[in-house]
């Protein structure tokens, strides 16, 4: 019978390193090979038995995973945040392999989940929209920077319009400064201009998943967050509550104790001191949680049922901001709910569950 492999890879730009553990756990081969798919299947094809590999998500992820995953029994794509175990004693390519190779065979990695590619092309123009949106927003800063660094207010968006462009460049004296100015002005108009145009494919694309449009009967999830939801989460099935999508959306509270359990009069029991609040896990996409975070926001001005959740919410002492979280959290429990069971979104189900 054939013995299983066990297979950690350091993946870089120009080579691999490869370290293969035996059933046992023992080291029984070592390599370097080139960053290419035919170098590593060729690789593959000589190991005999079953094939488990593992490496960390990182930039070559996407790729690597679909070139491997028809050619082994299982499949591990690493997070390399939770892999203590490569920051501790010496550290190269060859020992970073080899300790990858030993927590895949202690069973020991959290994965990053690589595995819908019917949204492959929602995904990437999401990833799209967001890289400009948020380059958008870096150069709105620099501009508003360059008005603040010589004392000329400029709260507002009318720094930002055509029509006002020549009246706030006049307030500026020294031509090098203008001319800064200038520039960053025509990297707002391209950017706008190209958000346009990412933005239309988005919702072009989204349109092809009947999810999408059935999430946009959430109070506000609009067409924009309904289309990025469902490239961001890909499918509901990979959270088995709504607990898993919080902590995955960065909407889940870190909490820390000690010496839960006590003996008293002879018997065990519960310790009564109370758990410590860490505030909210940081482990998270940022993207996914910057989505619910603006719903609720959104949310809790516009009139509707979750105006009405988030006002109850405040008129019970609780702050304003957790309540906004606790709405964000709601707005996530009832997207994964809605898209699970393909249900309408019902306003009585959210009274009832407030009351």
């Amino acid at each position: 019978m054939n013995s299983e492999k066990y297979i950690g890879l350091d993946v870089h730009q120009a080579t691999i390193s490869v370290a293969v553990l035996d059933s046992t756990g023992k080291l029984v081969m070592e390599s370097i090979l080139e960053t290419k798919a035919a170098t590593i299947l060729e690789f593959l094809a000589g190991l005999r038995g079953t094939v488990s590999v593992t490496f960390e998500e990182g930039t070559w992820a996407a790729w690597l995973y679909d070139v491997l995953k028809p050619h082994v029994a299982k499949l591990v794509v690493c997070n390399p945040r939770k892999n203590a175990l490569l920051k501790d004693g010496n550290k190269s390519d060859r020992i970073d392999a080899h300790k990858l190779a030993e927590l895949l065979y202690l069973n020991k990695l959290s994965s990053v989940y690589h595995g819908e590619t019917g949204v492959r092309m929602l995904r990437e123009l999401a990833r799209s929209y967001l890289t400009i949106v948020k380059d958008l927003t870096r150069v709105m800063c620099r501009l508003k920077a360059v008005y603040r660094s010589w004392a000329i207010p400029c709260a507002g968006r009318d720094v930002y319009y055509t029509r006002h462009r020549d009246e706030w460049l006049g307030k500026i004296n020294e031509a090098g400064v203008r001319r800064r100015a200038e520039r960053l002005y025509q990297q707002l108009d391209m950017l706008q201009y190209l958000r346009q145009q990412a933005r239309r494919e988005l919702l072009a694309e989204s349109r092809k998943h009947a999810i999408s449009v059935k999430l946009r009967q959430i109070p506000s999830l609009g067409p924009i967050r309904s289309a990025l939801a469902v490239a961001l989460i890909q499918t509901p099935h990979r959270f088995r509550t709504k607990r898993q999508l919080w902590a995955y959306s960065g909407l889940a509270l870190e909490t820390r104790t000690s010496a839960e359990y006590c003996y008293v009069k002879g018997g065990l029991r519960r310790s009564k001191k109370q758990i410590s609040i860490r505030g909210l896990n940081k482990d998270h996409n940022h993207d996914l949680k910057g989505l619910f975070k603006g719903a609720a926001t959104r949310a809790s001005v516009l009139p509707g049922p979750f105006q009405d959740f988030y006002q109850r919410s405040l008129a019970k002492g609780i702050k304003p901001t957790m309540a906004r979280l606790t709405l964000a959290r709601k707005i996530a429990a009832i997207t994964l709910t809605l898209w699970k069971k393909g249900e309408n979104f019902d306003a009585d189900k959210l009274k009832s569950q407030a009351a």
